[in-house]
């Protein structure tokens, strides 16, 4: 059966759809397991979304991808990511990332082995642990997959952990649904290019505080747009947009909404204006990084049509 880790990935599930002269009926769906629950299974299939009750399953898998993004893709959308999430400190080994930022995130704070490390894997594992340790932190390292499946493997062998999965998902600007007519009387999103100090405080209370490589990290880029939503003169909405690998791809981070306006529309709405921002930017397509037991923001970016484009995991070096 499918677990919580199965969120945001293709699965095939088969049905039972009647009974027949004393045996069941089957039928197969096939598509991405956008929510699991106690009670139902939710899928977005090519004829729409799908709610079949737990009871009517009879088995349910995950199965690959209908068509896997080459390397190139991968590497293309790792480095366009790490454009639009600089971290302040940076090495090279050979074509690999290092990346340190106060420890403000894992995403700045790991490699990133796409490409050459112009040595032995081993080795240049070896020199990805003395370079954190230079620099008093724990070594990390953001392995796309299956790209880095190889290095994925290596860490196994020396014992290191691992994060939960994040899901890596992609749309075409295109594809995008028109937004919706706004409402009277509800607060407009507005874009600014730099964050506001109300901004950075909903950004420390997510991340858990904002030293000064966080604020290098969110304003670091060439073309940046932070979004925020005021209701009653508090800040309830916010979300930053980023656009970077040669002007093709909106990056869209800390998409966030105070407990009490969920419910309202507001993600969407900002994720909106970030959008038709980069679409005057250039862009052409859009990405994210969301963690795969976050169900809740999956299913959101699901129906804004975000599909998963390649998956990754933070390993972390034993302590």
């Amino acid at each position: 059966m499918l677990r919580q880790q199965d969120v945001g990935h293709r699965i095939v599930v088969r049905r039972i759809v009647g009974i027949r002269e004393g045996r069941p009926l089957f039928s197969d769906a096939l598509g991405e397991l956008v929510e699991l629950s106690e009670t139902h299974i939710t899928l977005a299939t090519t004829q729409g979304p799908l709610r079949v009750p737990v009871g009517e399953v009879h088995r349910a898998k995950r199965v690959p991808p209908a068509r896997r993004p080459t390397a190139t893709a991968v590497t293309g959308l790792e480095l366009a990511a790490d454009e639009a999430w600089p971290a302040p400190v940076r090495g090279r080994l050979g074509d690999w990332l290092l990346r340190s930022a106060a420890g403000w995130t894992g995403r700045a704070n790991s490699a990133l082995p796409v490409g050459d490390p112009d040595r032995p894997l081993p080795a240049a594992l070896d020199a990805v642990e003395r370079w954190y340790a230079d620099h008093d932190q724990p070594a990390m390292v953001n392995t796309p997959l299956p790209l880095a499946a190889p290095v994925g493997a290596e860490l196994d062998a020396r014992g290191w952990g691992a994060r939960p999965p994040v899901l890596v998902q992609t749309v075409a600007l295109a594809a995008l649904p028109a937004a919706a007519p706004t409402r009277a009387g509800l607060p407009p999103v507005e874009l600014a290019a730099a964050p506001s100090d109300d901004w950075l405080a909903v950004a420390a209370g997510r991340k858990g505080g904002l030293p000064d490589a966080a604020r290098h990290v969110l304003t670091a880029v060439d073309r940046v747009r932070f979004a925020q939503v005021y209701a009653d003169g508090r800040l309830v909405a916010v979300g930053r947009g980023t656009v970077t690998g040669q002007g093709r791809w909106l990056g869209l981070t800390l998409i966030e909404v105070l407990p009490e306006a969920r419910r309202q529309g507001l993600a969407g709405r900002v994720i909106r204006s970030l959008v038709d921002w980069g679409t005057a930017e250039g862009a052409s397509h859009a990405f994210l990084q969301v963690e795969q037991r976050n169900t809740a923001a999956v299913a959101l970016y699901r129906g804004l049509g975000f599909t998963t484009h390649h998956t990754y995991l933070t390993r972390v070096a034993p302590a």
